[in-house]
């Protein structure tokens, strides 16, 4: 029964994901101390010495906020440090956690910061790829709306055909499959968090949604690996 809604609720968002991408731009304060910390972040977990904070994206990640409404997901992303907030990131470096684009409930996305600027969203995989963070998934439950399935549908589609170097489509809860892999950047090995969002429902939809051969998903990294 859960694979024939599944397939009823792709079929409906693919018919219904026409027209222009929508993007608000409502951006986080990123001023010149947190482009300092955030080079210093790189130096430290990557082993990189940059002169500014562009990246060049290989991979989406798409997440869920863990609080109900944008009003205070903006504001957790609008502080440009931790300021304790997240101790079990605090020893990794003080600048706090960013993300490039965030979809509220009705779907609207919003732009927080310049795409190619590394926002701190996902251990290991910051500084090649582009984080989408869904508005919701309180207290761990998979409460992600169709309208917000249907926008990262769109918002992926879009980085697809702006970035042509993009390969990879994960869910932060699959992040852990990239370490050994080429593209996994994170040089402490104590350094990790798990995570169980955007869950396995939504990046499905997504994945189908979207329906780009060109895109790879966990199978295809631990191949890599190999």
């Amino acid at each position: 029964m859960k694979n024939i809604y599944l397939i009823l609720l792709v079929i409906l968002l693919q018919t219904n994901c026409a027209g222009p991408m929508k993007i608000t731009d409502t951006p986080v304060s990123f001023s010149d101390e947190r482009q300092d910390l955030t080079r210093e972040y790189i130096e430290n977990h990557y082993g990189f010495s940059v002169e500014n904070i562009e990246i060049s994206p290989k991979i989406i990640v798409l997440h869920w906020t863990a609080i109900p409404t944008f009003e205070k997901s903006y504001k957790v992303f609008n502080r440009e440090k931790l300021q304790g907030s997240r101790p079990d990131l605090a020893n990794a470096g003080q600048v706090n956690v960013a993300i490039q684009f965030l979809v509220d409930r009705d779907g609207t996305v919003h732009r927080l910061m310049p795409e190619n600027w590394m926002a701190r969203h996902c251990i290991g995989i910051n500084y090649n790829s582009i984080g989408v963070e869904n508005v919701g998934g309180q207290k761990g439950e998979d409460d992600l709306t169709n309208a917000q399935i249907k926008s990262n549908i769109k918002l992926v589609k879009y980085l697809l055909e702006k970035y042509p170097d993009i390969e990879y489509l994960i869910g932060h809860h699959e992040y852990r499959h990239f370490e050994g892999h080429v593209l996994w950047r994170e040089m402490d090995p104590n350094y990790r968090t798990e995570k169980i969002d955007p869950g396995d429902r939504f990046m499905t939809a997504v994945r189908q949604g979207v329906g780009n051969s060109r895109l790879k998903g966990v199978a295809e990294i631990l191949a890599e690996k190999k």
